[in-house]
């Protein structure tokens, strides 16, 4: 019933994203910052949830609908995943990260611009991306207190990179077999 659209609430989830990221790369200076980056990884995952929600079950669903929906996540993606290389002083690890969770969302967009259903499998999707994300920041505040170490954070860069490689493996693999199934 608020006037705020689906596509506001996609946008919104890089505002959240974008927050989180200020608040990974001030996390080594300042550990609560990490708690912070954990809560914004979860309002954008929140918001994520909501606009498809608002979109189809509150029918406000748009003609670009489908642009809001992509676009935003695989900005989101990045700007939380590139901070967490710098934070731990791997800035590579960050954006192969990031381009590894991109490419796993196109991926599972080519599958189905090729006629086959869009794959949401892991090890490492979005939700699971997140999931990582959020647990690292928030151990990474008491472990930054108790030992100065980024041990959980840079676990967490290479579980995203490696995860989200084998998700790209698993989708193409999958899309290739129903490529050859449907010949």
């Amino acid at each position: 019933r608020t006037p705020v659209t689906p596509n506001q609430i996609s946008l919104l989830s890089v505002v959240f994203a974008a927050a989180g990221g200020a608040a990974i790369l001030a996390g080594p200076g300042a550990p609560t910052w990490f708690w912070a980056a954990a809560a914004m990884i979860q309002l954008r995952l929140l918001c994520n949830l909501l606009d498809g929600m608002v979109a189809v079950e509150g029918g406000r669903a748009s003609p670009v609908g489908g642009l809001y929906n992509e676009a935003p996540d695989r900005l989101a993606d990045a700007l939380l995943i590139v901070p967490l290389g710098y934070a731990v002083g791997i800035g590579w690890l960050g954006w192969a990260g990031a381009l590894a969770a991109v490419a796993a969302a196109y991926v599972r967009a080519l599958g189905g611009a090729l006629g086959q259903p869009q794959d949401f499998r892991g090890p490492m999707a979005k939700q699971h991306r997140m999931a990582t994300l959020t647990l690292a920041c928030l151990a990474a505040a008491p472990e930054r207190w108790a030992f100065g170490t980024d041990w959980a954070l840079r676990a967490a860069g290479f579980v995203i990179l490696a995860g989200a490689l084998l998700t790209c493996a698993r989708r193409l693999a999958a899309v290739a077999d129903g490529l050859r199934r449907d010949a």
